[in-house]
């Protein structure tokens, strides 16, 4: 079954108040913050979606607070993507599927990359993994929509300031709607 707009309202509204992962910030936070570095940056409708929504399957697979601390990888970014297909298009699937290996391959072709990493995004880049070697980076780089993800991955890693102004909910929540609105009329 697919999700509509008030589907994804109603998980940030009941949910969004959860700690984002040993973050300063609160999942629903982090999502706006995404979505306001994407637009920040001129990204596209279909990528600020994506940034707005790449971690919806943590709301729609709640493990509790910092599952990382307990081994577990929520595998969130396959998650939301059933419930999401029948009305987003690959412009914005793609990029939320691709996010977590995207920081896979980062740090392996960005020598810096790592040590910007959060204490919980390290965690987690073992659960995930761990980096890509050299041919899994080569081969990441080939795929559609992976400088997008690459993108995406990075305003997520940056969507962890406490306080930081940005637009509301129905904000976001437009621009999935216009998204969804081209999906169906495609």
């Amino acid at each position: 079954m697919a999700l509509s707009l008030n589907d994804i309202r109603s998980l940030y509204e009941q949910y969004g108040k959860l700690a984002y992962s040993g973050e300063p910030v609160t999942q629903l936070e982090h999502a706006l913050q995404s979505g306001a570095l994407a637009e920040e940056a001129g990204a596209d409708d279909e990528l600020v979606a994506a940034a707005f929504l790449h971690d919806l399957g943590h709301l729609l697979n709640l493990q509790g607070e910092t599952p990382t601390e307990r081994g577990i990888d929520d595998l969130h970014q396959y998650f939301a993507l059933p419930f999401l297909r029948p009305v987003l298009s690959d412009a914005v699937l793609e990029p939320i599927r691709l996010h977590v290996d995207a920081k896979r391959c980062l740090c392996a072709i960005d020598d810096a990359y790592f040590g910007q990493l959060s204490a919980d995004s390290v965690r987690s880049l073992e659960l995930q993994g761990g980096i890509f070697c050299k041919e899994e980076a080569e081969a990441f780089l080939q795929k559609p929509y992976a400088e997008d993800a690459l993108r995406l991955r990075k305003w997520d890693d940056r969507a962890k300031e406490e306080n930081r102004a940005t637009p509301g909910l129905d904000h976001y929540l437009s621009v999935v709607e216009r998204v969804m609105q081209k999906h169906v009329t495609a």
